[in-house]
């Protein structure tokens, strides 16, 4: 675990801080490094979400309590709301050479293409031995995986948060119910998709089902967007043992040497109990032991359109990210409880490598340095100071921002963090069952495509073998 010394974290000029460092070792570098220092103070320039605009000097602090140098300061440039469009606006200035921003917050979803073509900076070459190993050993795995250079194993990105989702549900109303989802250890006990299926009927049977004041039994997001075919899509079809391209170690490529696996029965299944959760078992191309959940407005929803019904009281369980937590404690009514996701076969039982039981998709931001700053080596000093519990901390008790660091994670003060510290002990089991999306630089098209495919399946345009037969060639077309 990293441990930052302020006494031995320094601003270098002209020089990495891993070569001054690997050349003089940590104790020269602390008496030599003041002839360095400039009278000028260095600000750098981070492109992020908006919230952190709001947090900035509260981040500030962080760092400099983890051992940046206090002659550096943050200043933080709230990106594009959009993640499509922050991606855009970074490939235009990464393109163009421009210097500005110093450090972009890239989403972990999109991050490999920059690290392919190199428009980042090889952090492996520049990064004290010391917080490389932290992020090799104790970092969460799958994120350093969307962080990494998948041919050489080199880092390009130092993760700064992760995210990934629950199963949310009204605590008050299961209770209501007859169940008891704390001696039943709901909060870290995955369920089958067919026994949950099962508890969400018969609670919502016992408050009225469709007839009474909740319209929906479980919401989640089935809308034709790319959090369909990275997230929801993707995480369902990994508990039933279903992939993209086969063994997971396959999902960063290499491009057109690795399998299309998506018309096969696990896939379909998956469509099939979605199907079944809309429309109820006894509609064509469904799972008849499977009961109705839900209703088909389903397809038109995101995560906030997701959202609302559960907030607002008219859903009892609902898969989301866990910024819907402090929405709901301000906003919502009753009490909210969270699990993992339901798993369609056990554990180790799907057909390739990684797939089988609560599976989550993998979401999150990372930080890159952008190789045409002025200021590399104050950014990377910065990025030395993130890698620290003080920073992770920081942003998960300020942001509810959840720590790349597992241990971090499970031993974070309940009480620090808000209504997320009632959370605390699925966030840590979900963190280590987590999917990335398969993003290689023909991603975009690739996500298209699922979700088209997936959708018209869901609406009952095309039937699922039909739907994924159509999507096993145009994927098998984009691998050539």
């Amino acid at each position: 675990m990293v441990e930052n010394d302020p006494t031995t974290e320094r601003k270098l000029s002209g020089v990495s801080r891993r070569r001054f460092l690997q050349a003089t070792g940590a104790a020269g570098a602390a008496m030599g490094v003041a002839g360095c220092l400039g009278d000028d103070d260095d600000t750098i320039e981070i492109d992020a979400d908006e919230e952190f605009a709001g947090i900035e000097d509260e981040l500030q602090e962080a760092l400099w309590d983890a051992g940046l140098d206090e002659e550096i300061e943050i200043t933080i440039l709230p990106g594009d709301f959009e993640t499509d469009s922050r991606r855009a606006d970074y490939t235009s200035a990464l393109d163009a050479g421009r210097g500005s921003p110093d450090i972009f917050m890239m989403d972990s979803g999109w991050t490999m293409p920059f690290i392919l073509r190199e428009q980042v900076l090889n952090l492996e070459e520049e990064l004290s031995d010391e917080t490389l190993e932290y992020v090799e050993n104790d970092y969460l795995d799958a994120a350093v995986d969307t962080a990494t250079h998948p041919e050489t194993g080199e880092l390009f990105a130092l993760p700064f948060f992760p995210d990934y989702p629950m199963m949310n549900y009204r605590k008050d109303l299961v209770e209501e119910a007859g169940y008891d989802p704390e001696g039943e250890d709901w909060s870290t006990t995955p369920m089958s998709w067919q026994e949950f299926a099962e508890v969400v009927e018969d609670v919502w049977d016992y408050h009225g089902g469709e007839d009474g004041d909740y319209d929906y039994g479980f919401t989640t997001q089935a809308q034709a967007y790319e959090g369909l075919s990275c997230c929801t899509f993707n995480e369902t079809m990994t508990s039933w043992g279903g992939a993209y391209f086969g063994d997971h170690e396959n999902l960063f490529g290499p491009v057109g040497d690795r399998p299309v696996t998506v018309n096969e029965e696990p896939v379909h299944d998956t469509i099939r109990m979605m199907r079944s959760f809309m429309y109820g078992p006894d509609e064509d191309d469904t799972l008849d032991d499977f009961p109705q959940i839900s209703n088909s407005d389903l397809v038109e929803f995101g995560e906030e359109e997701a959202r609302s019904p559960f907030t607002g009281g008219n859903a009892i369980f609902m898969r989301n990210w866990p910024y819907v937590i402090p929405i709901h404690a301000d906003e919502g009514e009753g009490e909210i409880g969270t699990m993992p996701l339901p798993y369609g076969v056990e554990e180790g039982e799907g057909e390739y490598e990684g797939t089988g039981g609560s599976s989550h998709a993998l979401g999150g931001w990372h930080f890159t340095i952008n190789p045409n700053s002025d200021n590399v080596d104050e950014s990377l000093q910065v990025l030395e100071a993130v890698a620290s519990e003080t920073v992770m901390n920081t942003v998960f008790e300020e942001n509810g921002n959840p720590p790349p660091v597992p241990e971090v994670l499970e031993n974070a003060d309940p009480d620090a963090v808000g209504p997320m510290g009632d959370h605390l002990d699925t966030l840590a089991f979900v963190a280590e069952r987590t999917v990335p999306r398969p993003v290689t630089d023909v991603w975009p098209d690739q996500a298209a495509s699922i979700y088209q495919e997936v959708h018209d399946a869901y609406t009952g345009e095309k039937t699922a073998e039909e739907a994924m037969s159509d999507l096993e060639g145009q994927l098998e077309g984009s691998e050539e």
